[in-house]
């Protein structure tokens, strides 16, 4: 059964208070871990070396107006009042934004589009495509195929960022919240304490990944509740305490003082202050999970006020301290009263471990996505809840960022270094959500051109500052992201253009419908029992790995049936609309296409779950079919049910079970681009059932699927060949289905053309093997049984 059933089935009604309370109260834990815990570390990294707390409080005061403004211009405007809004289907982060601009502009470069997946009902557009045909923006993107390429690496940069913070964001965190222990141990017990302390806690974090968040996810909302009350408790008291005047600092001349003052120094030191913006981008890409208002709500009235105020409060504090020898450094815990540090202490830790789970949860999240629309190599995605949705773990990655992480950890051993690299990857993605916003407000909102360079130079100008001082300290820790970054890039880019690639050797290479047909009759063709499924990446035509398979070995199954499981840029796909059902070949030759559409944040169903929905779905086209032949004949007096790319949108039991709804009728001619005529005469299911058995082992329980044949269709149309026919096409579909089922899936290898630059033999014939025979095959994805695997070895020549 789908998970993912109901997920944007029906227009949003509008919330409850009370419900909007619950969801915001829920966001604390999930979307607002990692952005709550930066008081942590931020004015730690801004002073650590660049500048110095001098008696004038200049540097002090100053530091607090930039992050007062930049909290206010960033996370609270540009985000919250802005980004929120271009949510895909209620689905947000930067493959949500590049999904849209695909949806209103042809820029995609994923290969196997059809006329009919604009008819999906996921698949709105802002606007009439009359309005969208006349933008010339639009015009200027589609022309100029670079900007195709431009765009999906912009797509890939920010999503290689966001998982350099997965690995950055934990170790500064848990590492932050652990260097209170400075306060109550010698210079010497700190540095054998701290960093053993915090990979223990990074390795207890990442173990239990495998067992999901949602047994003690629970806990997370209440953590990071008690957490900001207890940073704004702290805050208030100081600033009545220590210096009830600090508000002052809000002014923003204090920003141009700091920076007259400190000239170059200060510049760099805004690598420190921009980390207290980390996790912003965590309330768009979570946006799915809750709602725009929720989490408007959250951030407006509890998480930016207690930031402000933990803020405030170590600023007011700082105002009247100024000696710190080494162990008594700026940072949190020197503003936390004695009598309450060790409870801040333990309290800080459980937030640190909240705010990393969120962000290793948005990396595991973010990597589904990416392989989805075929931009990262197949890896196993496990789904660690059947009730929540989006809950994945994925072994390779989980287990590689905890390495990469307790690397960091121990090969920096100090904040500045850990929040240079970490500011730098967490001000990429912002810069990147910019850019592609900028796109969106003029392809989806059809707002001025004007309008969007606007908010590009105002937002762009602002992260790019903050992108200039994180980028100087290249040497000093933000080579770290930059280095990951690329080469996740390179393996991503990799990844992609070989994928493409490799469909255009088989558009070039697949064979026609006649030349099966023809070589049926030539060598003889034999029919064994059972179900063939052929897995191919093709919408139209015969594979090659098929023609070769045949070529080899003249026998086949009696029913054939092609199958294309396919990524639409579309967050979700309603089980009503997921697959497009279509004959190859006369009725006669038992053969068919079945293509299965999956958005880029479904969950894949399981095999036997699927298996069981394709044949259904089979068994319903067989029906619907044989009424769109009886009424073309009667209309035009012959039947012509021979178009290799006509397709038709057969609903999915499970909605028919949940909703008790028809056959969901809708026919589509890929060839003509068009949608052809639909049956709406869905009578009510009676009279002869059939039921299909599928061969199950002794010790399993047999399962069955059950489907109609209705009495009344046996005098529609005039007389009742048809009917008859398809009731013979029913059984054979029982008996295969009870025979077995075999899934035939290509082995590629792939070399490059003789000639071939050496650039391309590194890329295609070394680096994209390498990550063929070391990735998940396409069974492991499709999860396929072992027992019913055939493969079909293919060499692609690219």
């Amino acid at each position: 059964m789908d998970p993912e059933f109901g997920v944007g089935m029906a227009p949003r009604k509008r919330e409850s208070w009370r419900t909007t309370l619950l969801l915001a109260y829920q966001s604390l834990g999930v979307v607002y871990g990692d952005l709550s815990i930066s008081p942590l570390y931020v004015y730690k990294s801004t002073f650590a070396e660049d500048i110095t707390h001098s008696e004038t409080n200049e540097e002090i005061y100053g530091a607090l107006s930039f992050v007062f403004w930049t909290l206010t211009l960033i996370p609270l405007i540009k985000y919250v009042t802005i980004v929120l809004r271009a949510d895909d289907n209620g689905e947000g982060g930067t493959f949500a934004l590049y999904s849209l601009i695909c949806r209103h502009a042809n820029v995609s470069l994923l290969p196997n589009r059809q006329v009919a997946d604009e008819e999906l009902s996921t698949y709105k557009l802002q606007c009439s495509p009359e309005t969208a045909q006349r933008s010339r923006v639009k015009e200027w993107l589609e022309k100029h195929k670079r900007l195709h390429t431009a765009l999906l690496i912009m797509v890939m940069i920010g999503t290689c960022m966001v998982i350099g913070d997965g690995v950055l964001t934990p170790a500064i965190s848990v590492f932050s919240a652990v260097s209170g222990l400075e306060l109550s141990l010698s210079k010497d017990q700190h540095e054998y304490a701290v960093i053993p302390i915090t990979c223990a806690i990074l390795v207890f974090l990442f173990a239990l990944q495998h067992y999901g968040t949602h047994r003690v996810g629970f806990l997370f909302a209440p953590i990071v509740l008690c957490w900001l009350l207890c940073m704004s408790a702290i805050g208030l008291y100081n600033i009545i305490h220590w210096n009830p005047h600090v508000y002052q600092a809000l002014n923003p001349s204090y920003m141009i003082t700091f920076l007259k003052k400190t000239r170059k120094s200060g510049w760099m030191s805004l690598g420190g202050i921009l980390l207290c913006m980390t996790g912003s981008e965590a309330m768009f890409a979570d946006l799915g999970h809750f709602s725009y208002s929720a989490i408007q709500l959250a951030f407006t009235s509890l998480v930016y006020p207690s930031l402000i105020l933990g803020y405030m409060g170590q600023a007011a504090y700082l105002s009247k301290h100024h000696n710190f020898d080494a162990n008594n450094q700026i940072g949190f815990y020197i503003a936390v009263p004695e009598s309450v540090r060790w409870p801040v202490l333990v309290l800080a830790i459980l937030a640190s471990v909240v705010g990393s789970q969120a962000i290793i949860s948005g990396t595991f999240s973010i990597i589904n996505q990416s392989q989805s629309l075929s931009c990262f190599p197949r890896v196993k995605v496990v789904h660690t809840s059947a009730k929540i949705h989006g809950q994945i773990y994925i072994p390779e990655v989980n287990w590689m960022l905890m390495i990469l992480c307790i690397a960091v950890t121990v090969g920096f051993r100090n904040t500045k270094h850990m929040g240079n690299a970490s500011g730098l990857a967490v001000i990429t993605v912002m810069f990147v959500t910019t850019c592609l916003m900028s796109v969106v407000m003029m392809l989806c909102w059809h707002r001025s051109p004007l309008l969007a360079l606007a908010f590009f130079l105002f937002f762009g100008s602002i992260e790019a500052l903050y992108f200039s001082a994180s980028l100087i300290k290249f040497l000093e820790g933000a080579w770290v992201p930059i280095l990951l970054s690329l080469i996740l890039l390179a393996v991503m880019f990799v990844w992609h253009h070989t994928t493409i690639r490799k469909y255009e050797y088989d558009m070039h290479n697949k064979v026609t419908l006649e030349w099966l047909l023809a070589l049926c009759d030539k060598l003889g063709m034999v029919r064994v029992p059972g179900i063939g499924l052929v897995y191919t990446d093709l919408t139209s035509g015969v594979p090659a790995n098929f023609s070769r398979f045949v070529t080899n070995l003249p026998a086949f199954h009696r029913v054939l049936i092609f199958v294309c499981v396919k990524s639409v840029p579309v967050p979700h796909v309603l089980p009503a609309e997921r697959y497009l059902v279509g004959r190859v070949g006369p009725v006669g030759h038992r053969s068919y296409r079945c293509i299965v559409r999956y958005g880029y944040r479904d969950v894949h169903q399981d095999v036997d779950s699927f298996e069981t929905e394709l044949v259904e779905s089979l068994a319903t086209f067989i029906k619907l079919d044989a009424l769109f032949r009886c009424s073309d004949a009667a209309a035009d007096g012959e039947v012509d049910y021979e178009r290799e790319n006509a397709l038709t949108v057969i609903g999915s039991n499970p909605l028919r079970r949940h909703l008790g709804m028809g056959i969901m009728g809708g026919g589509y001619d890929e060839s003509h681009d068009g949608v052809s005529p639909s049956s709406e005469d869905a009578a009510e299911d009676s009279a002869n059932g059939i039921e299909l058995a599928a061969a199950a082992a002794p010790a399993t329980k047999t399962k069955r699927v059950r489907f109609a044949v209705e009495e009344s269709r046996r005098r529609h149309g005039g007389g009742g060949e048809v009917d008859e026919g398809v009731l013979e096409e029913l059984h054979e579909l029982c008996e295969a289905r009870e025979s077995g089922t075999a899934f035939i899936l290509g082995h590629s290898h792939v070399q490059t053309k003789p000639g071939s630059s050496l650039l391309k033999k590194l890329a295609v014939g070394v680096v994209y093997n390498f990550l063929r025979r070391n990735c998940r095959g396409p069974d492991v994805v499709l999860r396929v049984p072992p027992a019913s695997l055939l493969e079909v070895g293919m060499v692609y020549v690219l």
